[in-house]
C-alpha cells in the first residue's frame, strides 16, 4: 500500500468507528426529543438510587481489590525466586481470560445457595444460607477479578525499582519497615491513581456480573437498569436518560483515567525469573507467605469450583444437546469474524497514524488527523458496549425486527470493543518494522501488497494472531450486545447460559460454563505462547 491508500484506510476505519458510535447517538437523541417528558420523568429517587449504587460498589470494589493487591504484589516482590512463583503469577492471569459469567458462576458455585460451602455457612450462621447475592456477591466478583490484575501492575511497577537501590539498603543495613518507606511506597504511591482508576472504570461498566449476582432492584447499576428497561419493562426513555447518564459518569472517569495516565487495557505482562536478591526476616517470610497464600486460595477457589460444578453436570447429554451446538457454532463465527475486523480495522488506523506521522518534519506537531488515527480506538472506551447497543437497539426498532440484526450488532460491537487490545499488541511491531525498512521500501520502489506481503508481514504476522486470539476471547465470552439483541433464533454461549440459568437449570449452567471457559482459556494459551516465542 501506498502511503495515501494507507491514510485512506484509517479515514475509514475512523469512519466506521464513527458510524457506529454516532449510530447509537442518534437512536439516543431521537428518542429524547420524540418522547422528552417520558425520559425527563425518569429522574426520580429510584434514579438517584441506581446512581449511588453504581458509584458505591464500585468504590468498595476498588478498595477492596488495590490495598490487598498491594501488601501481595510487595510479598511477591520481596520473594522473587520462591519455588512456585511463576506458577502464582500464571494462575493471577487466568481471571482475566475468563468471561464474566462464567466468573460469576464460579462465585455462585462456591458461595451460591447449593455451593460447595453452603453447609459450612448455614453451620456458622445458623441460619440456612441463601447465597451470596446483591452487594456481597458483586463485591466478591469484582474482587477475584480485579485483585490479580491490580497485583500484577502493581507488581509490574515495583519491578522498575533499580537493583543498584536495593544494594545500597542491604549495606546501611535497612530493615523491611523503612525499605517499604524509602524504596517501595514512592512506587506504590505514584502507580495507586491509575491502578486504583482503571479497577474504578472496570467495576463502573460492569454488566454480567451485576445482571447475574445482583439480586434485585436494591443492588442494580446503571448498564443493568438500561437492559431492564429495554428488554423488560420496554420503556425507551427511561432508557435514554439511564443511558445519558452513563456516558457521563463513563466519560468523567475515563478523563480522570487519562489525566492518571492509567493502562486502559489492563494488559501486566510480567518477567518470571527473578531481577534482584531480597534477604527477608523470619517473621517477614511467614507474612508474606500468609499473604500469597490467601491471595492464591481466593482466586483458586471459584476457578476450582467452576470446575468442580461443571464435571458434576451431564456433559454428555449437553455434547448431544442441538441448542448447545448452535450457539458454539454461532459464537465461535461471530467471535471469529469480530475478531478479523478488530485487527482489521486496528491494523488499518495504526498503518495510517506511522504514515502521517512519517509525512510531517520532525519538528511539527502532530496534525488533527494523526491525533484521530492516534486515539480514535480510545473513543469507543467512553461508550460501553450497552450503551451502543442501546442506542442502535432504539434507532431500529422504527424500521422493524430488531433481533433480526442481532448477529451484526454482535459482530461490529464487539469488534471495535476490541480495537484498543489489538491495536495495543499491533502498534509497536508495526511501528519498529517501518522505522527499519520505510527508507529501504522507497529507494526500491516496493509498495501497496507487495510491501505488505514481503516487509510487513513477517514482522507484524505473530502480533496480529495475538491480537486475533485475545479479540476472539472477548467476543467469545461477551453478554453485553447480545443480552439485548438475543432471541431463540439466534443464541450464543453466553446467552444460553444465562437462558439456562434463569429457567433454574443451574447443572446445565454449570457445565456450559466450563465449556466456554475452556474455550476462552486455549484462546488466552495461544495469546501467551505467542507472546513468549516472540
Amino acid at each position: 500500500m501506498t502511503r495515501d491508500r494507507r491514510i485512506l484506510a484509517g479515514i475509514s476505519a475512523l469512519t466506521a468507528i464513527a458510524v457506529l458510535i454516532g449510530g447509537a447517538f442518534t437512536g439516543l437523541a431521537w428518542e429524547a426529543f420524540s418522547d422528552w417528558s417520558g425520559a425527563l420523568s425518569a429522574f426520580n429517587a429510584y434514579l438517584l438510587r441506581i446512581v449511588r449504587f453504581t458509584l458505591w460498589q464500585a468504590v468498595l470494589s476498588t478498595v477492596l481489590s488495590v490495598v490487598p493487591a498491594m501488601l501481595v504484589a510487595r510479598a511477591l516482590a520481596r520473594h522473587p525466586a520462591f519455588p512456585g512463583r511463576g506458577l502464582v503469577l500464571r494462575l493471577f492471569a487466568l481471571p482475566l481470560a475468563l468471561p464474566a459469567i462464567v466468573a460469576a458462576l464460579g462465585v455462585l458455585a462456591l458461595l451460591g445457595r447449593a455451593g460447595l460451602f453452603a453447609d459450612v455457612l448455614t453451620a456458622a450462621t445458623g441460619a440456612r444460607w441463601q447465597g451470596i447475592y446483591g452487594l456481597s456477591g458483586i463485591l466478591v466478583a469484582h474482587v477475584f477479578f480485579n485483585l490479580p490484575l491490580a497485583t500484577r501492575l502493581f507488581l509490574q511497577a515495583l519491578e522498575t525499582i533499580p537493583a543498584d537501590q536495593w544494594r545500597l539498603a542491604a549495606q546501611l543495613g535497612i530493615g523491611a519497615r523503612t525499605g517499604f518507606r524509602l524504596i517501595e511506597w514512592p512506587v506504590l504511591r505514584a502507580a495507586l491513581p491509575g491502578i486504583a482508576g482503571l479497577v474504578f472504570m472496570l467495576c463502573v461498566t460492569s454488566f454480567t456480573i451485576v445482571l447475574t449476582l445482583g439480586g434485585g432492584p436494591r443492588a442494580t447499576t446503571l448498564e443493568v437498569a438500561i437492559y431492564q428497561a429495554l428488554r423488560f419493562d420496554f420503556d425507551p426513555a427511561r432508557a435514554v436518560t439511564l443511558t445519558a447518564l452513563q456516558i457521563v459518569l463513563t466519560a468523567a472517569v475515563v478523563a480522570v483515567l487519562i489525566r492518571l495516565g492509567a493502562n486502559m487495557t489492563g494488559d501486566a505482562n510480567l518477567p518470571v525469573a527473578p531481577r534482584r536478591p531480597v534477604v527477608a526476616g523470619k517473621f517477614e517470610q511467614v507474612a508474606n507467605g500468609a499473604l500469597i497464600l490467601a491471595a492464591l486460595v481466593f482466586v483458586a477457589g471459584p476457578l476450582a469450583a467452576t470446575v468442580i460444578a461443571g464435571l458434576r453436570a451431564d456433559l454428555a447429554r449437553l455434547a448431544a444437546d442441538p441448542a448447545v451446538h448452535a450457539a458454539t457454532m454461532t459464537s465461535l463465527l461471530l467471535a471469529l469474524i469480530a475478531a478479523l475486523l478488530s485487527v482489521a480495522l486496528s491494523l488499518a488506523l495504526t498503518m495510517a497514524r506511522r504514515a502521517e506521522e512519517l509525512r510531517r518534519s520532525s519538528s511539527a506537531s502532530p496534525s488533527l488527523l494523526e491525533r484521530m488515527l492516534d486515539t480514535g480506538a480510545g473513543f469507543v472506551l467512553v461508550v460501553p458496549p450497552i450503551v451502543v447497543g442501546a442506542g442502535w437497539f432504539i434507532l431500529l426498532r422504527q424500521t422493524g425486527n430488531v433481533f433480526a440484526v442481532a448477529p451484526i450488532m454482535v459482530i461490529t460491537v464487539n469488534a471495535v470493543m476490541a480495537m484498543p487490545f489489538a491495536i495495543r499488541a499491533i502498534r509497536p511491531a508495526y511501528d519498529a518494522a517501518s522505522a527499519r525498512h520505510e527508507r529501504l521500501c522507497a529507494s526500491l520502489g516496493i509498495s501497496g501488497v507487495n510491501r505488505f506481503r514481503l516487509v510487513d508481514w513477517p514482522s507484524i504476522r505473530r502480533p496480529m494472531l495475538m491480537a486475533l486470539a485475545f479479540a476472539m476471547a472477548l467476543s467469545l465470552g461477551d453478554l453485553g450486545v447480545i443480552a439485548l439483541f438475543g432471541s431463540d433464533s439466534v443464541q450464543t454461549l453466553p446467552y444460553l447460559l444465562l437462558a439456562r440459568m434463569g429457567s433454574y437449570r443451574t447443572e446445565d449452567a454449570a457445565g456450559l460454563a466450563l465449556f466456554l471457559g475452556v474455550l476462552c482459556l486455549l484462546l488466552m494459551m495461544l495469546v501467551d505462547n505467542a507472546r513468549r516465542s516472540r
